[in-house]
């Protein structure tokens, strides 16, 4: 299906970064055992935690990115895109609230063993916790949707896209490593409800703007499909 608009690898790439970044940086139960590897075991293994959170997001934006190509001809009418849109920012609203509100250390049993276990160990085990929590597809649809994420028939450019999005996510997570190895004297449990916070307004304030734009006509995304 031809796109009556020039598609820019770069933009598409730069759109993969922040949805990876957007998708790792809630403190849900992966982000807290990365940092509490950190803290006990090693910048290194939390790393690798990270890399195995982000093997299962990015399980989750092919499956989500797959079953969005399918509806791309009923989002073509620019009265279904408009429904899309609103309902995508309406997501991210209260996904953003979820996470400013939410307490990430409530339900989380804070390990006390000093066995580390292998590197390949960690990995698989934080791609499990992750794997297990296919809402994050829900995330991932309102994001794909307010980006403008999906280009069916283009396999090169969206292999450019999904890249962006692995190497946003192990830019957060290596990030996420280093400063906790860096302030691992006074990082606490608090640190981490700070980073949700940060992380929860940001989508709040992204989603209202783009909400707010959407309902007024102060943008639109481009016709597909014409």
């Amino acid at each position: 299906m031809p796109f009556p608009f020039h598609i820019n690898i770069l933009d598409l790439l730069c759109k993969g970064v922040l949805i990876g970044i957007l998708v790792s940086a809630p403190m849900g139960p992966v982000g807290v055992l990365c940092v509490q590897r950190t803290l006990n075991k090693g910048r290194w293994f939390g790393f690798v935690t990270g890399i195995g959170a982000c093997l299962s997001d990015f399980i989750y934006a092919l499956i989500t990115g797959l079953g969005m190509s399918f509806v791309m001809d009923f989002i073509s009418n620019s009265h279904y895109r408009y429904i899309l849109q609103i309902s995508a920012s309406v997501i991210l609203l209260l996904f953003g609230l979820y996470s400013f509100r939410s307490n990430p250390m409530k339900n989380v049993h804070v390990s006390n063993k000093n066995t580390k276990g292998s590197l390949v160990h960690n990995g698989v085990t934080a791609f499990l916790v992750t794997f297990s929590n296919p809402l994050i597809i829900m995330l991932m649809m309102g994001l794909f949707a307010q980006f403008a994420f999906i280009i069916p028939d283009h396999p090169f450019e969206m292999s450019v896209g999904y890249f962006g999005i692995i190497a946003g996510a192990m830019l957060w997570w290596y990030g996420l490593t280093w400063l906790v190895d860096k302030i691992r004297a006074v990082f606490d449990t608090n640190g981490i409800q700070i980073i949700n916070k940060v992380v929860g307004s940001i989508v709040i304030i992204m989603s209202i703007i783009v909400l707010i734009g959407t309902v007024f006509n102060l943008y639109t995304l481009p016709s597909i499909g014409q």
